[in-house]
């Protein structure tokens, strides 16, 4: 009895491990929030991870504390998975010849497991039947193929961070730091380069489809920060999302016929990472107004010589349908990773230092393409 309940559930480990294995690192995968192991895992991990960094005072320290969660993460969730295996298979070769191993009873069967799994050929604990033979090659195998998947998947995860940064930190010098939607339309309509404008809503256009595809694939990457502290993805999501909707309302001076097609394709890429983590993605009243009137105000005052916003209170009106459908979902997913949401209007402390940057590069090449910068 006690044989056969313990290789069901080795049996089943060793599926559920392969199966949760393969579909994370090979299977290009849609949202599901059904039964895995690595939602688990990540559900138990990060909570406690999460819950110890919000203790940590706000600044560096903090930051440089939840970085280490993703690359971290990885490592945790690769040992979880090898542990499966080993006492998986560990648990059938002790069901299988349980008089081969009276001596040691269930642990002689994981060691003997350990050994074939990570090819130490100790020798000093063997299988002797045909079929724990024949289940001691398949484990030796799949040993080799899981430490292959695991190498393979690193440069993959981590070519789709550093395309996914590239835009963070070109944003830096067209928004500020944090970005703002304010800045970033201040710089164009200072410039008079609705064009130069365009161009780069389309490069953000391709920058969160690809995103949204790389994060659905490999959502551990949501957890994986910048490397300035005044910078992340959300925030340049969200100020992609600002930007977009502030244009659609209507800006004096600049056209802009891309600004409906990215925020539609920004607008996807929040909603959709806000359920791969069942986040809330409806009002909260509770919740912060990122854009309250006098804030309004304030981003009216700065854009008025360069880019005035339309005015009268059906813009206002249109401006806050337009927020609704995206920034419930920007401030779960803010709550829940712990990277804030960027202001509206530049802080006191980086107004001004991006747009000299930029004007100096644009004065000395007269440059006007989004691939300058």
């Amino acid at each position: 009895m006690w044989t056969s309940l313990a290789a069901v559930i080795g049996a089943a480990m060793v599926g559920v491990v392969l199966f949760d294995a393969f579909e994370t690192i090979l299977l290009p995968r849609t949202i599901t929030q059904g039964f895995r192991l690595t939602r688990i895992f990540y559900l138990a991990t990060w909570r406690p991870w999460a819950a110890l960094g919000k203790r940590l005072p706000s600044g560096s320290f903090r930051e440089h504390f939840l970085s280490f969660f993703g690359p971290l993460s990885i490592l945790m969730l690769t040992g979880c998975w090898a542990l499966g295996l080993v006492v998986g298979f560990g648990l059938l070769q002790w069901a299988l010849t349980p008089e081969r191993h009276a001596g040691g009873g269930i642990g002689a069967g994981i060691y003997l497991s350990g050994n074939l799994f990570f090819t130490l050929g100790l020798g000093d604990v063997s299988p002797h039947t045909r079929i724990t033979r024949i289940l001691a090659v398949m484990e030796a195998g799949l040993g080799f193929a899981f430490l292959a998947s695991i190498i393979s998947y690193l440069p993959v995860l981590y070519a789709g961070f550093s395309r996914r940064e590239l835009l963070v930190l070109r944003m830096d010098v067209r928004a500020g730091s944090p970005p703002s939607a304010g800045e970033l339309l201040r710089q164009h309509g200072h410039r008079g380069d609705a064009r130069d404008l365009d161009d780069l809503l389309r490069v953000c256009e391709a920058w969160a489809a690809e995103m949204l595809e790389v994060h659905l694939s490999y959502p551990i990457l949501c957890m994986y920060r910048s490397q300035h502290r005044d910078q992340s993805w959300l925030a340049t999501l969200t100020t992609l999302l600002d930007t977009c909707a502030l244009l659609i309302v209507g800006v004096r001076g600049i056209e802009s016929k891309q600004a409906p097609v990215t925020f539609a394709m920004a607008r996807r890429a929040m909603l959709d990472m806000g359920h791969i983590f069942s986040r809330v993605t409806t009002e909260d009243p509770h919740r912060p107004d990122r854009l309250p009137p006098g804030e309004l105000t304030r981003l009216r005052d700065l854009l008025s010589d360069d880019a005035a916003l339309e005015p009268g209170s059906k813009a206002d009106v249109k401006l806050n349908r337009l927020r609704a459908t995206y920034e419930p979902a920007a401030h779960a997913l803010s709550e829940y990773i712990l990277m804030p949401l960027p202001p509206w209007l530049p802080s006191a402390e980086h107004a001004g230092r991006a747009t000299s940057a930029a004007e100096v590069l644009f004065e000395e090449q007269g440059a006007t393409d989004v691939s300058v910068i």
